[in-house]
């Protein structure tokens, strides 16, 4: 498109007064009026806010320009869409070099490199500088190091038409910018702000740690990790403090450069207690204050000077590339979320060691959940509870009262208290001249007239509504740290004297009462007996860490409880903590021995919740369909309304992690309807992860509404009505496969090592020459990856079949191939002889040697083939015994692949998405009942003996001609097939239609 006049009357009036507007009398504040604000409005951005949106929804921010260490503080325009922010531009008066000069370069990627925003720009209007923000900045970088683009104000006409298509509003919306940041290759090794920082603060851990446990002799590995918990918050407080304006640039670096460094930094933390009141600095017994959070120790700490100065050095520019007001909360939690998957130890030496959690690895690591999914459970769980409610301490709002039971850093908090920050000022701003009056008003206006919630009504509104426990001590201050930041958000040293000065208190309350510490699961009853037996040690005490909700909470819980309970509680299996094992049959009625702990985490919330409360949470999709899950959606049937399921399946959620997760709200009240999501394409997908497109939208395009009563099933499907028609009457008219005499469905061989069990053809014929008579216990193998859809495809291995009770002194040469292994074997899961197989399957072994049905437990589909040579096989695969074809061909056709794409569980690859055929889900397959002798069932027996012979012509193919030829008659048969099926279930053209949909 051509580039607008307005555009060329900018150009050329810049072009007229250039030499004016480049001598130093021409300043930023000018030149931001009278051409970046019109360069951006012809770009499409709301400069002006001429739409009225809120503060928290404006496209455009601007920011004061207030002087920090000798640069501004904050970017001077942040652009956003629906409220997110997608680049900073930074402006500049034209008499400052953007092409050469380093400081101004620096700073912006110092800028929006903080905030993780992938692309900025710096201009004086005269140039234009876009620079790629995910490489970290440093001090020593060229201006021209990590720009991607340079424009002088003579080139915006020709380029016009690229700037549009990449930073105008309705190409961002698109997805325009983000494809633009994924086709620029991100340059190896660079880290991200969450990485370097977590970097960063896990080395002052291990500085701290060390330095503490040297001089301070005796110290417990508790108060150890107390210490440099506490520590390290205190010093991020203030520091964030610093960059906000709230408190003087600088006073950390200065005390720093004195001598004894710690005393120095106390003298702050007491002011620091004097002043906020928080629970992060609390020194001294006061009336009114809780005792739980009282620190009579941290003070009183040996630190040497070296490690202080080093960790407060790099706190600052130039050394720090951090710019830390503009560090998103999300971010700030997700690094600290994976800082507490690390825990100091002491040696027996007293020396500090940093390891990772056993629960930690077991897990496989820490999962932050990201923003667009905190956001969507909570405007689902209390945007719902405050619809039609009143603001204000007299207001239905006030009662409201929020919990998440396995808070964490404390991401599901901090994004409820945004939700509610955001919804009090939205209703006051409707009327703020009555908001804003009294001794303790709820508004008052900032420096540019725009109305903002006070110190006083933000603490409001954090102590009524806001609530969390976390089994961690270090997770809950982290909690209260990330949430007193967000009490202080957009507030500077002027508005926060000023409202001081109206205060009672002091500026921040203390969370002590509303974050709390213990195990949400296990309540003082777990040691019913065991106390005046004194039988309990201080470590398991510690460890299980006992919670009293009744007494935690007595004006909520014995009162009705919480009105939502929100969060993303642990995904880690019960194995892991044997100890509590007998308390959680004994207490929950979701209980299996295989369950995972965020089940347990479920059932609670819901005995938690009022009468009228909601409950969000993402989990693990596994309960849906796994046999585990029965009691869960038991109690879930019978003791709430499930209001939607939005599915991710296995799509990535979680950066790093292989978890399938849904969301999952229930509500109290009487449902009929479920609104189910299944799971987004990838594309679409991407775009609410870059958040391009919301949660919300996506949902809109995708969901359906399901039935409650669909729920009454053995397994939740969410399936369509028409396919749960289809699927009901199939399963009402036929008997299922464990109902049919061919029904045993059995599982492969679990040998505990692979390496020692199974053998390829040479180490067999070594062993069989030595000692003959092992051929009696060396068996052809099958892994599952070997079996495909009408046809074997085994690579030579046979296995090495000791079963429980073998005489391997019969076997000599068979007991010399395991003896380098026994180690190994010694140490597996479950008791046996150390050279025999952890589970042989002995029960079915007459059944291995013999013809019969068998099949991988996961495929893209189904892959059933007929073994009628007796291989033994893998954990793996699964068989059905009896070379029945009738059975293979229903169990292959169109009409087996749609049961199996609906009932099995999921699991996604890396470029397929595979189903779990495991035996719970072929039991209920429904067969048809036909005579041996019945035409029909013949047919389709004589029409899968053919596939049977098709498949082992094409694996012996030698020409391109031949197998295309058979590749065709395979394709023709499998259709011959499927006719037949259908007509055997007795399918109307409407359901083959929906079969083949499905399928």
């Amino acid at each position: 498109m051509p580039a607008p006049t307005e555009l060329t009357t900018l150009i050329n009036r810049f072009e007229r007064n250039l030499d004016d507007y480049r001598s130093g009398h021409y300043n930023e504040t000018q030149v931001r009026r009278e051409f970046i604000d019109p360069f951006l409005k012809l770009l499409g951005w709301d400069v002006d806010n001429t739409k009225g949106y809120a503060e928290q929804y404006k496209d455009v921010v601007h920011e004061d320009a207030i002087k920090v260490g000798g640069s501004t503080k904050a970017p001077d325009y942040s652009l956003r869409i629906g409220g997110q922010r997608k680049l900073f531009v930074e402006a500049k008066k034209p008499s400052v070099n953007i092409k050469q000069d380093i400081a101004p370069a620096f700073q912006v990627r110092r800028y929006a490199w903080s905030a993780k925003l992938p692309l900025s720009i710096l201009t004086d209007f005269e140039e234009l500088a876009v620079y790629d923000c995910r490489d970290k900045p440093n001090k020593t970088d060229k201006a021209s190091h990590a720009r991607i683009m340079y424009f002088t104000f003579r080139d915006y006409a020709d380029k016009w038409d690229e700037l549009m298509e990449l930073f105008s509003p309705q190409a961002i919306m698109q997805g325009a910018f983000d494809k633009f940041i994924q086709s620029s290759k991100k340059k190896r090794g660079t880290a991200e702000v969450d990485d370097a920082f977590l970097a960063e603060i896990s080395v002052w851990r291990d500085e701290l740690a060390r330095n503490i446990a040297l001089r301070n002799p005796g110290i417990k590995t508790r108060s150890l990790n107390h210490a440099v918990q506490r520590t390290i918050d205190r010093l991020i407080f203030l520091r964030i403090a610093e960059d906000r304006g709230i408190e003087p640039y600088g006073r950390l670096r200065d005390r720093a450069g004195k001598a004894n460094v710690y005393q120095n930094l106390t003298y702050l933390f007491r002011q620091a207690d004097a002043k906020y009141n928080s629970g992060l600095f609390h020194f001294k017994t006061e009336r009114g204050r809780d005792e739980a959070s009282l620190d009579t120790f941290t003070l009183d700490l040996a630190l040497d000077d070296k490690p202080l100065r080093s960790i407060i050095k790099r706190l600052y520019y130039p050394d720090s590339p951090y710019q830390f007001d503009v560090i998103p909360a999300d971010i700030l939690g997700q690094v600290y979320e994976q800082f507490l998957g690390k825990v100091i130890r002491l040696t027996p030496k007293g020396q500090a060691k940093v390891e990772e959690k056993p629960e930690v690895k077991k897990a496989g690591g820490v999962f932050y959940t990201p923003t667009y999914i905190v956001d969507y459970i909570v405007q689902q769980t209390v945007g719902k509870l405050v619809e039609g409610k009143k603001p204000g301490k007299a207001g239905a709002v006030s009662k409201l009262r929020i919990l998440d039971p396995a808070c964490g850093s404390g991401s599901f908090l901090i994004g409820a208290y945004q939700f509610l920050l955001d919804w009090h000022l939205n209703e006051y701003v409707q009327e703020p001249e009555r908001w804003a009056r009294g001794k303790e008003p709820a508004l008052m206006q900032n420096g540019s007239g725009e109305w903002r919630l006070t110190i006083g009504e933000r603490k409001r509104i954090l102590l009524n509504n806001i609530y969390g426990v976390d089994i961690d001590q270090q997770a809950v201050e982290v909690t209260k740290l990330s949430l007193l930041l967000k009490v202080m958000e957009g507030e500077n040293e002027q508005t926060m004297g000023t409202q001081l000065s109206l205060l009672p208190e002091r500026v921040l309350p203390d969370l002590s009462a509303n974050i709390q510490c213990g195990n949400s699961l296990i309540g003082p009853d777990f040691y019913d007996g065991q106390m005046s037996l004194g039988i309990v040690d201080e470590e398991e005490m510690y460890r299980i860490n006992v919670f009293d909700w009744d007494a935690a909470f007595p004006t909520i819980v014995p009162w009705g409880g919480f009105d939502a309970v929100i969060g993303n509680p642990p995904y880690i299996r019960m194995e892991f903590f044997k100890d509590w094992k007998n308390y959680l049959r004994t207490n929950y009625k979701s209980h299996d021995e295989r369950s995972d702990l965020y089940a347990y985490f479920i059932e609670k919330a819901h005995n938690l919740l009022r009468t009228s409360g909601n409950f969000g949470m993402i989990v693990s999709n596994k309960f849906l369909k796994a046999k585990y899950g029965k009691p869960l959606r038991e109690f879930l049937r019978q003791n709430a309304s499930v209001s939607e399921v939005v599915d991710f399946a296995g799509l990535p959620v979680f950066k790093g992690a292989t978890v399938r997760t849904i969301v999952l709200h229930t509500t109290k009240n009487n449902l009929n309807i479920i609104h189910y999501t299944p799971p987004l394409n990838p594309d679409l997908f991407n775009l609410v992860d870059s958040h391009t497109v919301t949660v919300e939208d996506a949902i809109k395009i995708h969901s359906y509404q399901v039935a409650q009563n669909s729920l009454e099933e053995d397994v939740w499907t969410f399936a369509k009505e028409e396919v749960r028609i289809l699927m009901s009457r199939l399963k009402g008219e036929h008997p299922s496969l464990d109902k049919n005499s061919s029904g045993n469905i059995c599982r492969g061989v679990v040998s505990g090592l692979t390496k020692a069990f199974v053998i390829n053809a040479k180490i067999r014929n070594d062993i069989l020459s030595e000692n003959p008579q092992a051929d009696e216990i060396i068996k052809p193998f099958l892994n599952g990856r070997d079996v495909r859809r009408y046809q074997l495809q085994p690579k030579d291995l046979y296995l090495i079949y000791t079963f429980h009770g073998v005489d391997i002194k019969r076997y000599p040469a068979v007991e010399a191939h395991l003896k380098p292994f026994k180690d190994r074997l010694v140490k597996r899961a479950t008791r046996q002889e150390w050279y025999e197989l952890q589970q042989p399957q002995f029960k079915f072994s007459q059944y291995m040697d013999n013809p019969k049905i068998i099949f991988p437990d996961i495929a893209t589909e189904p892959r059933f083939t007929l073994d009628e040579k007796g291989f033994y096989s893998s954990n793996t695969t699964y068989f059905i015994p009896i070379p029945d074809l009738f059975l293979l061909g229903l169990l292959n056709s169109r009409l087996g692949k749609f049961y199996f794409v609906t009932v099995c569980a999921g699991l996604e690859g890396k470029n397929e998405n595979y189903l779990r055929f495991f035996g719970q889900y072929l039991s209920g397959f429904p067969v048809v009942n036909l005579e041996d002798s019945s035409k029909e069932k013949q047919q389709v027996a004589m029409q899968t003996r053919q596939m049977l012979e098709l498949h082992k012509r094409l694996a012996a193919a030698q020409t391109a001609h031949e197998r295309t030829l058979l590749q065709r008659q395979i394709a023709a048969t499998d259709r011959q097939i499927d006719q037949l099926v259908y007509q055997l279930y007795d399918l109307t053209p409407a359901e083959i239609a929906i079969v083949e949909g499905q399928s």
